[in-house]
């Protein structure tokens, strides 16, 4: 039997990078798939290669919470339970805390609109289901859940991933009398789209984390797959509040 077998699986962001390959990750090991991305046809193509008798998408902001509330019913009405749910979803965005006032302002807005508050809207709006299914919530953190790493401007994006761990351990404490597994996954640098442009134009900024990286390589979006599945599935039965750090080994030196 499949890991995730029976299972409804809501993955946000899941056009591309981490999402996609958690999204291709819980259908290999059998549960249905619902894809949810602002990138509308990166989500399409996520289900379309999940199968069409397994996997559907939808568009959506997790900023805008009306929003979240109105797919929750649809998903409801139209297709099941939920009863995985992966807040994956987010931004960065690097500029500094000292420069120009408006322009941070505005970057921290959108990254907590985003980031932070988007696991909660999505949270809120699929728990009756989760709830009901003894479900199990999987939230993507970051290294910077933890530190904050040799990257200019990232005042913003560290804060929200602090706040998406304490959002998780606060959950895992409160929904556990639901039988609601709530963790977190911490991811290192992981290639993928969000960071093409980075990888591109700031070699050096690379460089600084793949030497400080004991396993020596960037993470690809596959190496989060492992993780999400355990925290997922019933192999992590008896964890909850918890983070799963995958970034090789960037916070032991």
């Amino acid at each position: 039997m499949a890991l995730l077998d029976g299972h409804l699986a809501l993955i946000t962001g899941a056009g591309s990078g981490i999402g996609r390959a958690i999204a291709l990750g819980f259908a290999r090991e059998g549960a249905r798939i619902i894809a949810v991305d602002l990138n509308v046809e990166g989500a399409a193509e996520t289900a379309k290669d999940v199968g069409q008798d397994r996997g559907c998408s939808f568009p959506l902001d997790v900023a805008d919470r009306s929003a979240c509330a109105e797919l929750a019913a649809k998903v409801a009405k139209d297709i099941g339970k939920v009863s995985i749910l992966v807040n994956n979803a987010g931004i960065v965005r690097r500029n500094p805390f000292a420069g120009d006032a408006d322009v941070f302002t505005k970057d921290w807005e959108d990254i907590m609109a985003v980031n932070l508050t988007g696991v909660m809207n999505v949270t809120q709006a699929f728990l009756p289901p989760l709830i009901e299914t003894k479900g199990r919530i999987v939230n993507i953190g970051s290294i910077q859940s933890f530190v904050h790493v040799r990257t200019p401007g990232s005042a913003a994006y560290t804060t929200s991933k602090h706040g998406v761990l304490g959002f998780t351990r606060a959950l895992g404490a409160e929904l556990g009398k639901h039988g609601v597994r709530v963790n977190a996954i911490g991811p290192g640098f992981i290639a993928t789209p969000l960071n093409a442009n980075a990888r591109t134009n700031h070699p050096e900024l690379v460089q600084v984390f793949q030497d400080h990286t004991p396993l020596g390589r960037l993470g690809t979006a596959e190496d989060i797959v492992g993780p999400a599945l355990f925290l997922a599935s019933d192999l992590s039965a008896y964890v909850t509040g918890s983070i799963v750090m995958a970034d090789g080994g960037y916070r032991t030196i």
